[in-house]
């Protein structure tokens, strides 16, 4: 069985932002998933360079992805260009944090 990309952002979804009350995907954390024989590599930024749990988040996202990759190795690879911004959440996020209809 082939892993997808869909089971990739399934795992993203149970990893969840320690201030905010929503996942990473919904906030626009992820920039890429990439999915070869070889690897699965997560292309992904934070809200901020300052995040004081940032390592400890990035063993939480690479672990959530390893328990669906089937054996396939796994690289979360962390960048800041583009910088993350608010634009960049789902609707659902939006609606969570109430940020809609111009709060925002």
């Amino acid at each position: 069985m082939v892993t997808t990309r869909e089971d990739i952002i399934g795992a993203l979804k149970t990893v969840y932002d320690p201030e905010i009350p929503v996942n990473i995907w919904d906030l626009g954390l992820v920039y890429d998933i990439a999915i070869t024989d070889k690897e699965v590599v997560v292309t992904m930024t934070f809200t901020s360079p300052t995040c004081p749990l940032m390592e400890e988040m990035l063993a939480q996202i690479k672990n959530a992805v390893i328990a669906v990759a089937q054996g396939t190795p796994v690289r979360v690879e962390l960048v800041w260009d583009p910088p993350w911004n608010l634009s960049m959440m789902s609707d659902a996020a939006r609606v969570e944090l109430d940020l809609t209809e111009g709060g925002w």
